[in-house]
């Protein structure tokens, strides 16, 4: 499947549909007011564009179109991480885990957290 670019924006819709779906564009507006402001024209927009990439989809409602998602929250995460650590860290897992480290950024959790994921991974190479 070809990799899905969302904006910060269309993420910000998703996150919406990814919590509770189906949706209106009403209640859509209604729940991103405060944090956005959008409008409910700037929400059409933005759900068309989505719909174009396959990112959501829509049903006929009684009153009103309701909007699904159409992708998975990890499958889009995942390309958004990789894109994020290409761009800031030229792609280094290392670089990006050394900063965080460098900036006091992880707790114990965190570190027993790594070790744990670092461990399984060690393990599945193995097999």
């Amino acid at each position: 499947m070809e990799k899905l670019h969302l904006s910060d924006g269309e993420w910000t819709l998703m996150e919406v549909l990814w919590n509770e779906a189906p949706k209106t564009i009403t209640q859509m507006t209604a729940e991103l007011a405060e944090s956005t402001g959008w409008s409910k024209h700037t929400i059409i927009s933005m759900l068309g564009r989505m719909e174009k990439k396959g990112a959501v989809r829509y049903a006929a409602g009684e009153r009103a179109k309701l909007y699904y998602p159409a992708v998975e929250r990890g499958q889009i995460a995942a390309e958004k991480t990789e894109s994020f650590l290409d761009k800031i860290y030229s792609g280094s897992l290392g670089l990006l885990v050394n900063t965080m480290v460098q900036e006091k950024a992880l707790s114990k959790e965190d570190i027993d957290e790594l070790y744990g994921i670092l461990k399984k991974a060690e393990e599945e190479i193995k097999c």
